[in-house]
C-alpha cells in the first residue's frame, strides 16, 4: 500500500537500530502513531554491540521481549585484565542481579536482538515502518515536522527523533554542535563464530600488554571476540587486511580450520556528546547524542536510557498530560549520566591503551598491589546517580537512584511462592510503592489524577497472610532491604525505573505525587 502522503504522524524515529527500535515500540505500545525512516532496506546483519547490563534488560522486559532475552544472550560470568605476562591487575566476579530484577551483565549478538525489537514492532498496529527512506532535509512550521526524503514524498510528524547513529544524518541536517574530548584509539575488531565451543577463564579478559592491548569478549551465544589495538607505527589500513587478522588471532588457536570471521574491521573509539539535544520538535538520542569508549561496556546501555527516558515525556506531552518543557528536562538528566560514563570509560580506556613498556610496568605494579590488598576481588564503579531533571528536589535518600526490581506474589501476583517480578505483575510507568505496615491516605482528586497518567500504588506487604489491603508479598525482601537502606517507607518510581522521591513517612507520599503534578506541569 502506497504511503498517504496527507498523513501526520505523532513521531517519526529516524533510523531502527536497537535505540530508535526501543523508542519506537514504547510509544506505539502507548497507542500513539508512529513512523520509523530508516534508511537501508534491510537491517545490517553483522555483530555491533556485545553487551547490556541488567537496568538495560529490565528497559528490553518493558518492550514485552523480556521472556526471549535468554534465548538471545548469556550471562557475563567473570571479568579479568592482566598485563603481558598474566598477572591480573583487575577481576570482576560475575554479579547474579544489580537490583534490577535480571542479569547484572549480558552478552549478545545485535542482530539477534533487533531481529526480536522488529518482530515485537510488527505486532504493534500504530507502528509504521519505512525503509529505503534516505532523510534529506528536517523543516519545522508551527506544530510539524516535515522530514524530506530523496526521490520521494516527504513525512510529517508533531515530533521527530533522530536515532541515526554515529554519523547521523538528523544532528548534521539541524548543524548540531559536538564537544569532542580528543580521546581516541584505532582498533581492529574481529567477530568470530567457533565451530566447536571453548570453555574460556576468565569468560571476558582485557590483556594490558603494551606490545599489543588486546581484548576477548563473549560476542552472546556461540560467538567470541578479539579486539586488536592498532600501534603507533601501523596504518589503519594495514590492520584491516584479513591476513592480519588471522594473524593476530593465530596465537590464540584461532584459524579458518576451527572458526568462521562474521567481520573485521577498524573501528575508531571516540569520546564526545552533542551540545544540544533538542531544537524545537527535533529530538536526538543513543549514538546521534553521544559517542564513548567500549571499556565500560555502556555504549548500547546508554542509548536504550535514553529512548527510555524520552518515551514516557513524549507520552505525556502528547496527551496533554504533561508541558512541552517536560521535554527539556530529557538532556538536563540525560547528558551529565552520559558525560559520567564517558569520563569512566576514558579512565578505563588509559589503563589498558598503554605501548608504553615503562609506563605500562609501573601501572602493573601499582595495580596488581592493589588487586591483592583487595583480596583478588575488584569492585565495580557505581552507576552515576542522576538528580537533575524531573525528581523531587529536597535531596531525601534514594532519589535519582535506579529502584530495585524484587519478586512479589499474591494479589494479582499469582500463586508461585517464588514470585513473580514486579513489572510482570505492576506493569510499567508511574509505581507508587509503600513498604509493608505501611498506611497512606491520599487526597481523592490526587489519587484520581495519578490514575489518569496510569499511575499505580502498589502496597506491600510482609507475609502471605498480611493485613488486607496490600496489593502483593515482597517474597524475598528485596523492598524491605531498599527502604531500610534508604530510611524511607515509599517511592515514587518513574516509568524508565528511575526514583522521582522518597517520603520517610505515611503522611509524604501524597507530597510525593502533588510534587509529580506540579512538576509536569500539565
Amino acid at each position: 500500500m502506497a504511503p498517504d502522503v496527507d498523513h501526520q504522524y505523532d513521531v517519526a524515529i529516524v533510523g531502527y537500530g536497537p535505540v530508535g527500535s526501543v523508542l519506537a515500540v514504547l510509544l506505539a505500545q502507548r497507542g500513539h502513531d508512529v513512523v520509523v525512516l530508516e534508511r537501508y532496506e534491510a537491517a545490517y546483519p553483522r555483530p555491533r554491540a556485545v553487551h547490556f547490563d541488567g537496568e538495560v534488560s529490565r528497559m528490553f522486559a518493558a518492550c514485552g521481549i523480556g521472556e526471549r532475552l535468554p534465548s538471545i544472550s548469556s550471562s557475563s560470568g567473570t571479568y579479568e585484565w592482566r598485563n603481558a605476562a598474566g598477572r591480573p591487575l583487575l577481576r570482576f566476579p560475575p554479579t547474579v542481579d544489580d537490583g534490577s530484577g535480571w542479569p547484572a551483565g549480558n552478552m549478545f549478538c545485535q542482530p539477534d536482538l533487533e531481529a526480536l525489537l522488529v518482530e515485537r514492532g510488527g505486532a504493534l498496529p500504530t507502528l509504521t515502518v519505512r525503509r529505503g527512506f534516505e532523510v534529506t532535509g528536517i523543516e519545522e512550521r508551527d506544530d510539524v515536522v516535515t522530514i524530506a526524503k530523496r526521490d520521494g514524498d516527504p513525512v510529517r510528524a508533531r515530533y521527530v527523533v533522530g536515532c541515526d547513529g554515529a554519523n547521523s544524518t538528523v544532528r548534521r541536517v539541524l548543524d548540531l554542535a559536538v564537544t569532542d574530548l580528543g580521546f581516541f584509539y584505532d582498533w581492529l575488531i574481529c567477530d568470530m563464530v567457533m565451530a566447536v565451543e571453548r570453555t574460556y577463564d576468565p569468560e571476558n579478559l582485557q590483556v594490558c600488554d603494551p606490545a599489543r592491548p588486546t581484548t576477548v569478549v563473549s560476542g552472546g551465544p556461540g560467538r567470541r571476540r578479539w579486539e586488536f589495538m592498532r600501534l603507533p607505527d601501523e596504518s589503519v589500513d594495514a590492520l584491516n587486511e584479513e591476513a592480519t587478522a588471522w594473524a593476530l588471532l593465530a596465537p590464540w588457536d584461532v584459524h579458518p580450520g576451527n572458526a568462521t570471521m562474521e567481520r573485521h574491521t577498524v573501528y575508531r573509539f571516540q569520546a564526545l556528546w552533542v551540545d544540544r539535544w533538542r531544537s524545537g520538535r527535533v529530538l536526538v538520542a543513543g549514538d546521534a547524542a553521544h559517542l564513548m569508549p567500549p571499556f565500560a561496556g555502556q555504549g548500547l546501555c546508554s542509548g536504550i536510557r535514553d529512548a527510555t527516558a524520552l518515551a514516557w515525556r513524549l507520552d505525556h506531552v502528547m496527551r496533554g498530560e504533561a508541558g512541552d518543557s517536560l521535554l527539556d528536562s530529557y538532556q538536563a538528566e540525560r547528558q551529565p549520566h552520559v558525560r559520567s560514563v564517558i569520563e569512566q570509560s576514558m579512565e578505563l580506556g588509559r589503563v589498558i591503551c598503554v605501548p608504553d613498556p615503562v609506563a605500562a610496568a609501573a601501572r602493573d605494579e601499582a595495580m596488581g598491589a592493589a588487586l591483592d590488598a583487595a583480596g583478588g576481588v575488584s569492585q565495580m564503579a557505581p552507576h552515576p546517580v542522576v538528580t537533575v531533571g524531573l525528581f523531587l528536589a529536597d535531596g531525601r535518600p534514594g532519589t535519582g537512584d535506579r529502584m530495585v526490581q524484587g519478586r512479589v506474589s499474591g494479589s494479582g501476583a499469582g500463586s508461585s511462592t517464588a514470585g513473580e517480578r514486579f513489572d510482570d505483575v505492576f506493569g510499567v510507568g508511574w509505581r507508587l510503592i509503600v513498604a509493608a505496615g505501611v498506611t497512606t491516605e491520599l487526597p481523592a482528586d490526587l489519587a484520581a489524577w495519578f490514575a489518569s497518567i496510569h499511575g499505580v500504588i502498589v502496597r506491600l506487604g510482609a507475609r502471605p497472610d498480611a493485613d488486607a489491603g496490600t496489593d502483593a508479598v515482597d517474597v524475598a525482601g528485596t523492598y524491605t532491604r531498599w527502604f531500610a537502606q534508604h530510611a524511607c517507607v515509599a517511592a515514587l518510581q518513574r516509568p524508565d525505573f528511575r526514583v522521582f522521591g522518597t517520603t520517610a513517612d505515611a503522611t509524604g507520599a501524597a507530597g510525593l505525587l502533588a510534587a509529580l503534578r506540579a512538576a509536569l506541569g500539565a
